[in-house]
């Protein structure tokens, strides 16, 4: 009785189909969106970080070019290498 057998109809080949679709699910499309929601985040926070601080840099050590563009633009790149570095992360899994 402990034997199990290959072929058991219909019946076993469902259940080995659903089996097999809750071991190994598809992507789902909530993922996407919230794949998007962490690009997003990992661009801005760095973006409005370097906005803020290049606003009181500007305020208390002025110099001839504005700190608020530098880090602005700063705040970009460094939003940018994460969202890439996330995506290349995810990709591996």
């Amino acid at each position: 009785m402990s034997e199990k057998r290959k072929d058991t109809g219909p019946i076993g080949r469902s259940a080995a189909r659903k089996q097999a679709a809750r071991d190994n699910p598809g992507p789902s499309p909530l993922r996407g969106i919230g794949v998007f929601g962490v690009i997003g985040w990992s661009v801005a926070v760095p973006t409005v970080g370097g906005t803020f601080l290049g606003l009181w840099l500007d305020r208390a050590y002025p110099q001839e070019f504005s700190w608020t563009i530098a880090l602005i633009l700063g705040g970009v790149v460094i939003g940018a290498a994460l969202a890439w570095a996330w995506i290349e992360k995810e990709k591996g899994e």
